[in-house]
């Protein structure tokens, strides 16, 4: 079963936060082994850098607003391809600060969700329900309209 890591930086504090990111997470676990792992924020992108680097496991795709755009139709076929290869994927959050350069360079790609600006929380939750549905899109289920 391949293995999907979200690295964030800050913790859900707000209830439905947490809620909507487990629903997703159970959903997912017939797909994959999904693993969140939360760090710290520490004020800066370059005090959190290291910590966000030593997380860093198999193909790196972080988030951030000058990556580059897809529709969930691509997000799906990039996941598919990656499964198929058994590579291990990592999607990296930053904190509300933003991702240090090395963070950004240390990734094999930059995604970006839109040109908006999105809290770090809701982004967690975001990205799980994109994770979610590309398994959906790419097993063929209904779900994806």
């Amino acid at each position: 079963m391949i293995k999907i890591n979200v690295v964030c930086v800050g913790k859900l504090k707000e209830r439905y936060w947490r809620e909507g990111v487990e629903e997703y997470a159970k959903r997912l676990s017939r797909f994959c082994k999904l693993e969140i792992k939360e760090l710290s924020e520490k004020g800066s992108p370059a005090e959190e850098a290291e910590s966000i680097l030593s997380c860093l496991r198999g193909h790196v795709i972080s988030l951030a607003v000058e990556g580059k755009q897809h529709s969930s139709e691509e997000l799906a076929e990039k996941i598919k391809s990656l499964c198929d290869r058994g590579e291990e994927i990592t999607f990296v959050i930053g904190s509300s600060c933003g991702l240090d350069g090395r963070v950004k360079s240390a990734s094999k790609e930059l995604l970006s969700f839109s040109r908006l600006t999105f809290p770090h929380q809701m982004m967690r939750v975001i990205l799980t329900e994109q994770i979610y549905r590309a398994f959906m899109i790419n097993s063929g289920a209904l779900y994806h309209k």
